[in-house]
């Protein structure tokens, strides 16, 4: 299956307006963002988990990459509520589960090897940090190589200003409006702007967005691990 998969284009979706498509394990469904694949494909989605249900246990095999939106997802390491943010390198499995029912977002197959870092955080305990321009503040989340990850919270009337993505980006609205140039997009807005892109944001009412660069249409390691690959 392909949707969205050419990492060259823009990709723009509400994704409250998607339908939900069931998944092998019942009460568990998904809106498709991007995919490339068939079951297991480089794939980001919205998955949502019934109250009850669970999805037998999986390899990532191209690492998984998650931001729970609503309610808790568990597996047997432990509970992550609204807000928690988990890194699952590849080669980790798990067995997840809801026992009241959550909303995801997931990311599969888009880690660099060598990215072995698991992270669990719980963004509503972290400390944020004041942004390039006035208005914005910022929480880091990951960094490895060519990729950064982060939530990004704008106050209101705060401008950026026009800036390109040699790697890529990627935002989902979070709460608030996010605007530039080419539109204005709400809560459960997608965005993928290509490797090369350019943009001028804003946001007149204020907004959260999470946003990752670097990483289309891969992420790219660090230098020195590029230079040891060179050598292999």
């Amino acid at each position: 299956m392909e949707l969205h998969a050419d990492l060259s284009q823009r990709a723009v979706l509400d994704t409250n307006a998607l339908n939900w498509n069931q998944t092998p394990m019942a009460g568990v469904e998904r809106r498709l963002l991007d995919r490339n694949g068939g079951e297991v494909a480089r794939a980001t989605s919205i998955v949502r988990y019934a109250p009850g249900s669970h999805f037998e246990r999986h390899l990532h095999g191209g690492g998984e990459e998650i931001l729970v939106l609503e309610g808790t997802f568990s597996d047997e390491q432990g509970d992550y509520p609204a807000g928690t943010y988990l890194r699952n390198p590849a080669g980790s499995s798990h067995a997840p589960f809801s026992v009241a029912g959550c909303t995801i977002l997931v990311k599969l197959h888009q880690m660099h090897p060598a990215d072995q870092q698991q992270l669990v955080i719980n963004t509503h305990k972290e400390a944020w940090l004041p942004g390039l321009v006035r208005g914005l503040d910022v929480l880091p989340l990951h960094a490895f190589g060519s990729e950064h990850l982060a939530l990004v919270r704008w106050a209101p009337g705060t401008v950026f200003q026009p800036h390109s993505h040699p790697g890529g980006e990627e935002i989902l609205v979070l709460a608030g409006v996010f605007k530039d140039e080419y539109g204005t997009y709400l809560a459960g807005s997608w965005l993928r702007n290509p490797p090369g892109s350019v943009h001028r944001p804003w946001s007149e009412t204020g907004c959260t967005i999470w946003v990752k660069t670097g990483h289309l249409p891969e992420t790219m390691p660090p230098q020195s691990a590029r230079v040891h690959e060179s050598k292999r």
